[in-house]
């Protein structure tokens, strides 16, 4: 299988690192499976120029961008930008305006197109992601859902594939795009590399996601946030929440799933799990007095939400 990395100057050193670790490692523990191994994977570091530098300031030497031409997949490492706004700038700027021709053409070819982190907005600005699914940085997702509004974003993934590219979450889940392309060759070997270099095995953002990070994006929404927390403990409504900030039920719920890409009580929900989470690792309370701290009469729901937000029960958030 021929991998070609398309790094490009300002790359996030450990996605370019991360990607091209998993996939050498994979090569030098194919031999480690039970009957034949694996076809090895050709891994080429390619670029629109022969040498780039990355966010950090290394140096890379590259191959020209022909080489990527018959890949069986194109690999588009995150760069290293962390404001949305200079971000967005970025990847619809002059500079990168070769990548994104060589991503539209890949596209065109029907190559797989494989991205995390940042890197997704230059997949997106190439027009590659129209109307499909994908997901992206959990921080990054309003800026991300506002301006490219034919993708269908969820940031809750940490690895989404939708017809042939696929995309994955925040900077370190490189690794677990890495790892999602050798599975398409080996489930076993992805499994192999996974324990050789101790990753967890992760299928979500979620418990990661901070609430009040996303809600900042919106004055609407962080009122929402703000109205919310101070009120944790007890019932709840959407359309009282309205009235106090003086908009109408469905303008919150329409700009709370512009901005999110959820509905109020899911917010609502993300909230009383973080805030029992925060109680079940710093306090000795019980699940049932956690449960009528956030909001709810008894433990039943809370595990239950527990469980389907962050996937761990109650009694693992103990320190």
């Amino acid at each position: 299988m021929k991998a070609a990395v398309l790094v490009l100057d300002g790359a996030f050193d450990s996605g370019v690192s991360g990607i091209l670790d998993v996939l050498h490692t994979a090569n030098a523990l194919r031999g480690h499976l039970a009957g034949a191994a694996p076809p090895r994977f050709d891994i080429r570091t390619v670029g629109v120029r022969r040498r780039v530098r990355t966010g950090l300031g290394h140096r890379i030497d590259t191959e020209d961008v022909a080489a990527a031409q018959d890949a069986d997949v194109l690999v588009l490492p995150a760069l290293m930008e962390r404001r949305p706004e200079t971000l967005v700038e970025l990847v619809g700027s002059p500079t990168h305006r070769a990548a994104r021709r060589i991503l539209a053409e890949a596209r065109e070819r029907r190559t797989p197109l494989a991205s995390s982190c940042t890197g997704t907005f230059l997949l997106a600005e190439s027009g590659v992601l129209d109307g499909l699914r994908a997901t992206t940085s959990w921080w990054l997702a309003p800026v991300f859902r506002e301006r490219y509004a034919r993708v269908a974003v969820d940031e809750s993934r940490m690895v989404t594939t939708s017809d042939g590219v696929t995309t994955a979450g925040a900077a370190f889940s490189h690794i677990d795009l890495a790892l999602a392309i050798v599975r398409t060759r080996s489930p076993a070997l992805a499994d192999l590399v996974r324990h050789y270099l101790v990753v967890d095995d992760r299928a979500s953002q979620a418990a990661y996601t901070i609430p009040s990070a996303l809600a900042r994006h919106d004055p609407l929404v962080s009122a929402f946030e703000q109205w919310v927390r101070a009120r944790i403990g007890g019932p709840l409504s959407v359309a009282e929440a309205a009235r106090e900030l003086g908009v109408s039920e469905r303008t919150l719920q329409r700009t709370v799933t512009r901005v999110l890409g959820c509905s109020p009580i899911r917010l609502v929900q993300d909230l009383r799990v973080e805030q029992a989470e925060h109680l079940l690792r710093t306090t000795a309370l019980s699940l049932t007095a956690v449960a009528r701290r956030v909001g709810y009469e008894g433990p039943g729901p809370l595990r239950a939400l527990l469980r389907a937000r962050l996937g761990r029960s109650p009694r693992s958030l103990r320190p």
